[in-house]
């Protein structure tokens, strides 16, 4: 079943490039995407959601002479894709000429087996991934009698079917699947609503945390909090904990993304080959990774992902590139495309050898950040401002609970101020760190 879903999508593909081809195309790629999805949602001791979905989509882009445009469409009948795609072709002769767009000139090789399908996943009963939300809603509420009410109870998965063919001989499909648990439990402290969300996600069934760790991590999250006041006001040392140091890396792949340097609109402009960041920073984006969720054999326009380092022990080393930014800025692909952009491959922070526990030990007085609230980055100037909760540190140990106060500082002063880094990095996500602790960031409490 799954060889023929993959088939149909290749075939697909490959019939639209030919159409453009035929429509006077002097260059076209197609992208086809079909992705099965499951999704089930518990609230106390009944279903919420229920949802099982099919979607096709395709994605076309047609060259004329230097002119590009760009089509979308989920129609993947013989009649609808001739019609749509005629059209594109006969568009893309009215666009500007630009220079730049063009298909790269090299491509991945066929046959590379990243292992990102589980068919244990695929085959799973229906009762048994509606029991995994059953059973986390219940063990969330078993753990704490102060837990009154959640926002949901989540198990999702999916198979996809990516299939990518061009007029310049490059044609290549993959399979993959994702799964993810989730839970996020609400906590009456006196009359103050204490909320949390803890889940895990992976390419495989046996990837993802049993269902009772997960239970018992929310709880926790949700009741740790009882009690926060705001922390004082002054300069700390700050412990970002490894889910909220993955938000400050995906603020940072903003500003490595080509198209933002290429725009103006990212604080790391004219910085490539000095050192920005301290030691302890070594950032590495890797789509090449198996069993990973930001992996994948070739980019959004068939070019091999690969492992690139972007910062070796604080250095910036390079900017992560498409096909259309590597020419504009006279670099080679990164293999970073993701169809209309640049996106992730496994953009991850490399870990240290220190625990969480041993991070606090380590810190004399400081917060621990457990949560982030709001957005306020500035990709431009590099300034960071986030509302957070957590804990304040004493004498190396969890003094408080504290919430409403703020966190802020300057990226290019975070990444230089980074002078420990933890062990606890997990890959479940595209955008992954371990906790880390920058010497010195503004705290507004009292």
């Amino acid at each position: 079943m799954s060889s023929d879903a993959l088939q149909f999508a290749l075939d697909t593909a490959q019939r639209a490039v030919e159409i453009a081809a035929s429509a006077g195309a002097s260059a076209a790629e197609a992208t086809v995407a079909i992705t099965h999805r499951y999704h089930v949602e518990a609230r106390e001791s009944t279903i919420a959601r229920l949802e099982r979905s099919t979607a096709r989509t395709l994605h076309v882009r047609a060259f004329a002479e230097g002119r590009k445009a760009l089509l979308s469409t989920s129609d993947l009948s013989a009649s609808g894709m001739h019609d749509a795609i005629a059209a594109t072709v006969a568009q893309a002769k009215h666009v500007a000429v630009d220079e730049f767009a063009a298909l790269p000139e090299s491509f991945a090789k066929n046959g590379i087996d990243l292992r990102l399908y589980d068919a244990a996943l695929v085959d799973r009963d229906g009762d048994a991934r509606v029991e995994d939300a059953l059973e986390l809603e219940r063990l969330i509420r078993a753990q704490d009698s102060r837990i009154v009410n959640s926002s949901g109870s989540h198990y999702q998965d999916a198979e996809s079917f990516t299939a990518i063919a061009n007029t310049a001989g490059f044609s290549g499909a993959y399979t993959s699947t994702r799964a993810s648990r989730s839970t996020g439990p609400v906590a009456l402290d006196g009359e103050v609503k204490r909320t949390a969300h803890y889940g895990s996600a992976g390419r495989r069934l046996a990837d993802l945390e049993d269902l009772p760790s997960i239970a018992r991590e929310a709880a926790r999250r949700a009741t740790d909090l009882f009690g926060a006041r705001k922390p004082p006001t002054g300069k700390f040392p700050v412990i970002f904990e490894r889910d909220v140091a993955a938000t400050i890396l995906d603020d940072l792949f903003s500003a490595v993304s080509a198209a933002n340097a290429a725009n103006g609109n990212s604080w790391l402009i004219g910085r490539a080959g000095t050192k920005v960041g301290s030691d302890a920073v070594t950032i590495v984006d890797d789509g090449s990774m198996p069993e990973k969720l930001g992996s994948s054999p070739f980019d959004g326009e068939g070019v091999a992902t690969q492992r690139t380092p972007v910062f070796e022990r604080g250095v910036l080393k390079t900017f992560l590139y498409d096909t259309y930014y590597a020419r504009k800025l006279g670099a080679t692909s990164t293999g970073n495309s993701n169809g209309s952009g640049i996106g992730t491959g496994n953009f991850y922070l490399q870990p240290g050898s220190d625990s969480l526990e041993q991070l606090i030990a380590a810190t004399r007085r400081g917060v621990l950040v457990l949560d982030t609230i709001g957005f306020a980055t500035e990709h431009a100037s590099g300034t960071y401002s986030r509302g957070a909760r957590g804990f304040f540190i004493e004498n190396g140990e969890l003094a408080y609970p504290v919430d409403e106060f703020t966190i802020a500082g300057m990226y290019a002063e975070m990444l230089a101020g980074i002078d420990a880094v933890g062990s606890d990095l997990r890959f479940d996500a595209a955008v992954v760190s371990p906790s880390f602790r920058v010497a010195e960031m503004t705290v507004s409490g009292n």
